[in-house]
């Protein structure tokens, strides 16, 4: 009887275990998403700026508030948060594939077995 305890007192800490994971890459596959579309909203507004004229006029938000530029001015800016958000996009790849490695390493480790209902 203190053996059938000890187990599923072992099966509900495998479970919690588990959930943590499933949770932790859930949420960065979420970051990873967020990333992703704001890069894709740099790209299209860069796209657009390039090709028009270094003194035409263009409007910037900046911390809520709408700023009057020109595109040489924002291009500059753009690229550089475009550049930056790759890089946070490249990081973010990395820790969900190291811990979705840790998790199957974890698996592996205390034989554990998902059953999908």
């Amino acid at each position: 009887m203190a053996q059938q305890r000890v187990s599923a007192q072992k099966q509900q800490e495998l479970q919690v275990q588990y959930q943590n994971y499933k949770n932790t890459l859930q949420q960065l596959a979420q970051k990873i998403g967020d990333v992703e579309q704001e890069a894709e909203e740099h790209k299209l507004v860069l796209e657009t700026l390039e090709p028009l004229p270094a003194d035409r006029k263009c409007f910037r938000m900046i911390n809520g508030v709408l700023v009057e530029r020109t595109t040489k001015e924002v291009i500059p800016a753009l690229k550089t948060n475009s550049d930056g958000l790759k890089q946070v996009l490249d990081e973010l790849v990395t820790q969900y594939k190291s811990k979705q490695d840790e998790m199957e390493k974890w698996k592996k480790k205390n034989n554990v077995t998902v059953v999908q209902q």
